[in-house]
């Protein structure tokens, strides 16, 4: 009789994903099968409004994309540390009567109830962010040449795809500067459909500034092997083939100059190229002198 006073209802709790540079991997997520935000209170007299839901935090590393499972649209994409998006809102609280009221009608006796929440299957996807990318059939070095330049300990074998995820190490350059190195799976012919490791290592290039291509000295043709390292990067993306790009001819403690000088005759002339020993430490500083051009001058 004192008039209306029903307090609005607190909104559901959204499911909130926020970048976490300290992590790498999204191997913490496979616990999350069920994620369900908490419902928002009920309005209650004397115009209280009701608490909202509790949020969900979800926390990923750097390079996460969020697609809806069923349409395979991109829903997010966290780049930055700390950077929060609403990935799944919450219903909206419902009015109170209060809000009803008129001139005509003082004490509404109705109200307007809340919305049902989102739900709906939900996809994760990590493409590692790093400033160098190595590219290079299995047993290329690439993970030799990681361990050397950089901290970083990756599995080193003598048989394909020991590298079966990526692996990141920060490579030290003059004056306390340095850069971010990606170890990725060893890249087959076909990798472009699905072979091998397929489009689990070819993803993780997209994010990469410039790409590091490694050939082995002992490769039977060279600029073949590069050619076709570049055509699954181009089946895969054409857009792949506008970054920067360096190729590094590893195991050159095997060759001699005169050898050195035929296989840099037959690599593009448009590409820079260095010969390296990972083992031996030979060319490494030519190699990062090399990389960090790339990455600095925007006419490298």
């Amino acid at each position: 009789m004192a008039g209306p006073d029903g307090g609005n209802g607190g909104r559901g709790g959204h499911i909130i994903l926020r970048g976490n540079a300290q992590l790498w991997t999204l191997l913490h997520m496979r616990y999350y099968k069920n994620v369900l935000a908490k419902d928002g209170d009920n309005g209650v007299k004397n115009n209280s409004t009701g608490h909202d839901g509790a949020d969900i935090i979800i926390e990923v590393p750097l390079g996460t994309v969020a697609r809806d499972e069923e349409t395979g649209e991109q829903e997010a994409e966290i780049l930055e540390d700390g950077q929060e998006v609403i990935w799944v809102r919450g219903g909206r609280g419902g009015l109170g009567n209060k809000n009803f009221a008129t001139a005509t009608n003082q004490a509404p006796e109705y109200a307007q109830p809340g919305e049902m929440g989102s739900e709906g299957w939900k996809q994760l996807e990590l493409k590692i962010l790093a400033d160098v990318g190595l590219v290079g059939f299995p047993n290329a070095g690439k993970s030799t040449l990681l361990s050397v330049v950089s901290a970083a300990k990756p599995k080193i074998a003598n048989y394909a795809f020991t590298t079966l995820v990526p692996q990141l190490g920060i490579v030290s350059y003059r004056d306390n500067k340095s850069f971010c190195m990606a170890d990725l799976p060893g890249i087959i012919e076909g990798a472009a459909e699905g072979k091998g490791l397929g489009h689990r290592f070819l993803r993780h290039i997209e994010r990469n500034s410039v790409l590091l291509f490694l050939v082995p000295a002992d490769s039977s043709d060279h600029a073949k092997e590069y050619a076709i390292l570049r055509n699954e990067l181009e089946q895969y993306n054409p857009e792949l083939l506008h970054k920067k790009m360096v190729i590094a001819i590893s195991k050159s403690d095997m060759l001699d100059e005169e050898l050195k000088h035929a296989i840099a005759e037959t690599l593009p002339a448009n590409i820079p190229h260095v010969f390296i020993a990972s083992v031996a430490n030979v060319g490494i500083t030519e190699l990062k002198d090399l990389l960090w051009k790339a990455l600095t001058d925007p006419i490298a």
